[in-house]
C-alpha cells in the first residue's frame, strides 16, 4: 500500500468527496472555522463554541465561509462541531430549535457557496465546492479538551449512542457529506463508523487528534486505527486533523500504509490548546504552510486544509500550490 501514486489511488468516486479527487489532484479544504470568528471579533466564551454564532450571528459565519471559497477551498466545514442536543439543551434551547440551527448551520454554508458560485470570475477554473456538516467527538460536547487526551470512560455501544441523534439531524441536513473530526480513540472512530451505517448512502471522512507522529491522542496506534478503518466503506477518507503540522509526515506515511482510503490533513498553525485557560499558547508555525502541504501530499494526502488558527492567508497559499500542481 506504501507504494501507491497519492494522485490517483484510493479515490470512490461514487461519494462526493471521491468524485472532486477522481478530477483534482488534492481537494483543498477551508481553515479554522472557530478561530476566524474570533479573530474577527466573536466572543467564543462559551460551551457551544462556533455554535454560539449560529444563534447570535449567523450572517458573521456565512462571511468567514465566503472568504473561505475566495481563498481557493473546494470543501467547507460547517458550524456545527460543538453543536449538539446535550450542549444546546445546557443554554436553554430545546430539541426542535437544535435540530433547526443545526439545519441553519449547513444552509449557511449553502448560502455562501451559492453566493461564491454566482460569480463567473471567482469561480473561473474552480470545482463547485463541497459542503460538509461537522461532528465533533464526544470530548467537543464536554468542552473541557479532551478531544486532545480522549478516555472518556464510555464503551462503543454509549458512544454511539450519543451520537446518533446528531447524525439523524445531519443526515437531513443537504450537506454533500459528514466530516468526523478531531476523533482521540480508535473506539470513538468505530463507534462513529458503526452509527452511520444506519444512513448507508451517506459518506464521510474521519480525522483523529494526535499525541505525536505514531499514536491518536489516546495512544492507539495510528496505523492500526487506519487499518481498522479500511472495511468502512462510508468512511471514504480518513486522517489527521488539529495536531501539530510537525507531526503530520510521520502519521501519514503510517496510516499510507495501513490503508487505500485518500488521506486528509489539516493540522493547527501549532499552537497548544490550555483546555483550563481556554486559550491557546505558544507559537504559530504557518510561514511555510504551502510548503508543509506539498511535503503532507508526497506522503499521502489527497484533502489538505487547516484547522485551529488557520485562515484565509493559509488556505490561499494552498490553493496557489495546488494550482501550480494542476498545470
Amino acid at each position: 500500500m506504501s507504494t501507491r501514486d497519492p494522485s490517483t489511488a484510493g479515490t470512490t468516486p461514487s461519494s462526493p468527496l471521491g468524485a472532486l479527487l477522481a478530477r483534482v489532484p488534492v481537494a483543498v479544504l477551508d481553515g479554522a472555522l472557530a478561530t476566524e470568528l474570533e479573530r474577527r471579533g466573536a466572543d467564543l466564551r462559551d460551551p457551544l463554541w462556533s455554535a454560539k454564532e449560529l444563534i447570535e450571528a449567523p450572517d458573521r459565519i456565512r462571511e468567514v465561509h465566503l472568504d473561505y471559497f475566495r481563498a481557493g477551498a473546494d470543501v467547507a466545514s460547517t458550524a456545527t462541531y460543538q453543536a449538539t442536543f446535550e450542549g444546546f439543551a445546557r443554554r436553554g434551547v430545546g430539541a426542535d430549535e437544535a435540530n433547526r440551527l443545526m439545519h441553519a448551520a449547513v444552509a449557511i454554508a449553502r448560502a455562501a457557496r451559492d453566493e461564491f458560485w454566482a460569480d463567473p470570475a471567482a469561480r473561473a477554473g474552480r470545482e463547485r465546492p463541497l459542503i460538509a456538516a461537522s461532528i465533533g467527538p464526544y470530548g467537543a460536547m464536554l468542552g473541557d479538551g479532551s478531544e486532545y487526551r480522549g478516555g472518556y470512560g464510555l464503551d462503543r455501544a454509549a458512544l454511539r449512542a450519543f451520537h446518533r441523534p446528531r447524525l439523524a439531524t445531519l443526515a437531513r441536513s443537504g450537506a454533500d457529506l459528514l466530516g468526523f473530526e478531531t476523533v482521540p480513540s480508535l473506539e470513538e472512530a468505530l463507534a462513529l463508523a458503526e452509527a452511520l451505517a444506519e444512513w448507508p448512502t451517506l459518506t464521510a471522512w474521519l480525522s483523529f487528534s494526535c499525541r505525536d507522529g505514531a499514536h491518536t491522542a489516546e495512544g492507539q496506534p495510528v496505523a492500526a486505527a487506519a487499518a481498522a478503518l479500511e472495511a468502512c466503506p462510508q468512511i471514504v477518507a480518513i486522517g489527521v486533523n488539529c495536531t501539530a503540522p510537525r507531526h503530520l509526515p510521520e502519521l501519514l506515511g503510517r496510516m499510507a500504509a495501513a490503508t487505500d482510503k485518500p488521506l486528509i490533513a489539516y493540522p493547527n498553525s501549532g499552537e497548544h490548546y490550555d483546555a483550563g485557560a481556554k486559550c491557546w499558547q505558544g507559537t504559530a508555525d504557518g510561514a511555510g504552510f504551502a510548503r508543509a502541504a506539498a511535503e503532507w501530499y508526497r506522503a499521502g494526502a489527497r484533502v489538505i486544509g487547516g484547522c485551529c488558527r488557520t485562515g484565509p492567508a493559509q488556505i490561499r497559499a494552498i490553493r496557489a500550490w495546488v494550482d501550480a500542481l494542476d498545470r
